[in-house]
């Protein structure tokens, strides 16, 4: 069991100002990006129960109002901002476009202009957690930097959470994308990711021939179905948690991903736990995500508040 007083958990991923359109009318624009959707959720629910936890936040910004309205919201939610590189020039923004069913689709704006990311010091410390993930993760100004930070934790015995996340509408990386579940010691995807890197969404078939020989612990969630989970000896299923009205899918995934780290500290995991995760503990684990997920899907906002 693993209590460490002052432990942290660190972000690295892209922030960006999501505008929410309906029918093609713009319903709210929220700070978000994948990991710091996470981030934001941890902040208000570990942030407050466990106030003696860093959250630190690891991106880039531009110069501009944006980026002051997500530095703001930031420090708002108990995140702490110091790994946040602001450089001249514009922060990132995104169109998330709900259809019918409030599944998003999304286009994103960013500014080829700004200087690339530069690997922030950071001192992890066996015991922390780093979620790392998506576009940040595989692009060729971020991800080797990010890669960088991700051997550091890993060096230090902290543990390693990896979100695919893989965009249809991203550069295709499958090495970066494979080098980072190597890194990793949990590995989330969607099954549109692995359909998208494998051309298959059969997850058991994609854990066993591509997965499982990089990092062994891997999490298939499928939107409104249930997931799957894998580690040596183990394969599970998980339904999804009751959802009282659909509101919108945006960070549904980067509320499950807070949930299980959420779960991995309040149970007191260390890195050395995970290399013999049972049935019991993913029991502990995959629930807890699926609410954070149902919770953030009944809400125009990326992240939950007090579970």
């Amino acid at each position: 069991m693993f209590d460490r007083e002052g432990r942290m958990i660190a972000g690295i991923g892209e922030t960006v100002l999501d505008i929410l359109f309906r029918n093609g009318q713009p319903q709210a624009a929220v700070p978000g990006g994948s990991v710091f959707n996470a981030m934001v959720s941890l902040g208000r629910t570990i942030g407050r129960s466990r106030p003696g936890t860093r959250l630190l936040m690891l991106s880039q910004t531009g110069d501009d109002a944006v980026a002051g309205m997500i530095t703001s919201f930031m420090k708002e939610n108990g995140l702490d901002t110091s790994g946040m590189q602001q450089d001249h020039g514009q922060s990132t923004v995104s169109m998330a476009m709900l259809d019918e069913r409030n599944n998003a689709s999304y286009e994103f704006f960013r500014d080829p202009g700004l200087p690339r990311f530069r690997t922030p010091e950071v001192d992890f410390r066996s015991g922390d957690i780093l979620l790392f993930g998506s576009y940040f993760a595989v692009s060729e100004a971020t991800g080797p930097q990010t890669r960088e930070l991700v051997r550091a934790a890993r060096k230090a015995g902290a543990i390693v959470y990896y979100d695919i996340n893989f965009r249809k509408n991203h550069p295709a990386a499958p090495r970066e994308i494979e080098e980072n579940m190597s890194l990793s010691d949990i590995v989330r995807g969607s099954s549109e990711d692995i359909e998208g890197l494998y051309g298959s969404d059969d997850a058991s078939r994609i854990y066993r021939e591509h997965i499982s020989a990089l990092c062994p612990r891997f999490i298939c969630t499928r939107g409104a179905d249930p997931a799957e989970v894998f580690s040596p000896g183990v394969h599970a299923v998980y339904p999804t948690a009751p959802v009282e009205k659909l509101v919108s899918t945006v960070g549904a995934g980067d509320n499950f991903n807070a949930g299980i780290i959420h779960a991995l500290v309040q149970n007191k995991f260390g890195a050395s736990q995970l290399q013999q995760l049972t049935r019991a503990d993913w029991d502990l684990l995959v629930p807890t995500a699926m609410r954070f997920s149902a919770v953030v899907c009944g809400s125009i906002h990326n992240y939950v508040d007090i579970i």
